[in-house]
């Protein structure tokens, strides 16, 4: 080994160490801004309901203003009817709802202001916590390799080909991947354990108390998040790589999914197989099971379908798999013109996944005329290889 590779891979330890040691400051910061992001978040739920009162409470007392105006009206004008004394409390009454009124305004202006100033600052700290993510995920990536065979970063470094780029957006895709997780993770179960936390000390507390009856509602109210909690953790289970690939096969798994799909998003959804089913090697059937995933995904997020439709043909070289919408679709040459801005661009990743699985994905789509995306695999290939 020549001395430039000896300085290349003591320059390559040294940055690992840094990134490593910057990795953690940024986790740090990010979770300092989350706490802050929880803080401002409870505060402007606070404001919020409290303004919502202070609003409620301005109608009203304008209301009673008014009537208390019409009354002082009335009782000034019919000297007869109405004594000295009856004119003076209706005064008093009218000054009294006016000074009110002018200190409820003054606080309903005060809670929107700040109601305003609060919703900018969550959306701040929603923007740095965002950003953190980011720079800790580009972090991770560039970490993964250089933590790999030195030698190879050295090749990496001299000569960037093709397979080493997509391998690149592979462990991209894979960061990607561990911040939805973790960011399901915090907000599902996460938050549940807590509010679970919560509650069994509030029962406790009754318990001491001697309130049996307070406490057994509340302990069928905590069965029920409980049960709640773990439909959620096997729901993340069942999206990190679905248990019934390996057991039951694509088809059945598929299958499944498509059915949960139609009741979670209410678009109707139709599955056919064409052929005699096989099962394929495991890779594969994950990287398929991935692309339907992420295409009706797509299909719900963006083209407002009403209807998507899944077909899978065996043949005997080749898994054909064909998904179709009837949504809004797009144009093709503006799809592309965004990738090149947008590298997490859903139908971009799907056909880097089909490239590494040596098929061919064709996209047919128009303005207003759906769309519909025709994947070719040819069977024998284990996309792990290569």
């Amino acid at each position: 080994m020549d001395h430039r590779n000896i300085d290349l891979d003591q320059i390559i330890k040294n940055a690992i160490q840094v990134m490593e040691d910057s990795k953690y400051q940024i986790y740090e910061i990010c979770e300092s801004a989350r706490k802050e992001l929880v803080s401002l978040e409870q505060e402007l739920n606070q404001v919020l309901q409290e303004t919502i009162q202070t609003i409620d409470k301005v109608d009203k007392l304008e209301m009673e203003y008014r009537l208390a105006r019409i009354r002082l009206t009335e009782v000034s004008r019919d000297f007869v009817r109405y004594k000295e004394e009856d004119i003076k409390a209706a005064y008093e009454k009218a000054t009294q709802l006016q000074l009110e009124l002018m200190v409820y305004r003054e606080k309903e202006t005060y809670l929107k202001a700040r109601r305003d100033d609060l919703q900018k600052r969550v959306r701040n700290v929603e923007t740095s916590v965002e950003r953190a993510e980011t720079i800790g995920s580009q972090i991770n990536v560039v970490l993964e390799y250089l933590s790999g065979d030195l030698h190879q970063v050295t090749r990496i470094i001299e000569s960037a080909k093709n397979r080493q780029l997509i391998g690149l957006k592979i462990i991209l895709a894979q960061e990607e991947e561990r911040k939805r997780i973790a960011r399901e993770i915090h907000d599902g179960p996460a938050q549940s354990l807590a509010n679970l936390v919560l509650r069994t000390e509030i029962a406790e507390r009754m318990l001491i108390k001697q309130e049996i009856q307070m406490v057994q509602h509340e302990l069928v109210d905590l069965k029920t998040q409980v049960r709640l909690g773990l439909e959620e953790i096997r729901k993340i289970i069942f999206n990190l790589r679905p248990m019934a690939l390996d057991d039951l096969g694509l088809v059945p798994t598929l299958r499944k999914y498509v059915q949960d799909f139609e009741e979670k998003t209410r678009i109707h959804t139709v599955f056919e197989t064409i052929g005699k089913e096989i099962r394929l090697p495991s890779a594969m059937e994950a990287g398929i099971y991935r692309l339907v995933q992420e295409a009706f995904t797509n299909a719900m997020k963006h083209s407002g379908a009403s209807y998507v439709s899944l077909e899978l043909t065996y043949q005997s070289q080749m898994v054909k798999i064909s998904i179709q919408d009837n949504g809004n679709g797009f144009e093709l040459d503006l799809v592309e013109a965004r990738a090149k801005h947008s590298p997490h661009f859903g139908l971009i990743g799907m056909r880097e996944r089909v490239e590494l699985m040596e098929g061919r994905m064709d996209i047919e789509s128009a303005k207003d005329q759906g769309t519909r995306i025709t994947i070719h695999i040819p069977i024998g290939v284990d996309p792990r290889k290569g």
